[in-house]
């Protein structure tokens, strides 16, 4: 079996946290940290399941963050 280490983002809306991949948009939610993350892992095996698997891997090498500043 293959591994590969995804980033995540999660945040707190009302009363559930989400937690979402934003390589691929995959998003879940969760009344704990921890069963958000559980729940995008989920969702996340479930979305690779039928992958070829060339594209499990990330075809890139390096993950950028940061900001963007919007006029709301």
């Amino acid at each position: 079996m293959q591994t590969t280490k995804l980033p995540i983002a999660i945040w707190k809306e009302d009363n559930y946290f989400i937690a979402s991949c934003p390589l691929n948009s995959v998003t879940s939610q969760g009344k704990t940290r921890e069963e958000a993350i559980a729940n995008l892992r989920e969702a996340l095996e479930l979305y690779f399941e039928d992958e070829d698997d060339l594209v499990r891997t990330p075809p890139y090498t390096k993950v950028e963050s940061s900001e963007l500043e919007l006029a709301l």
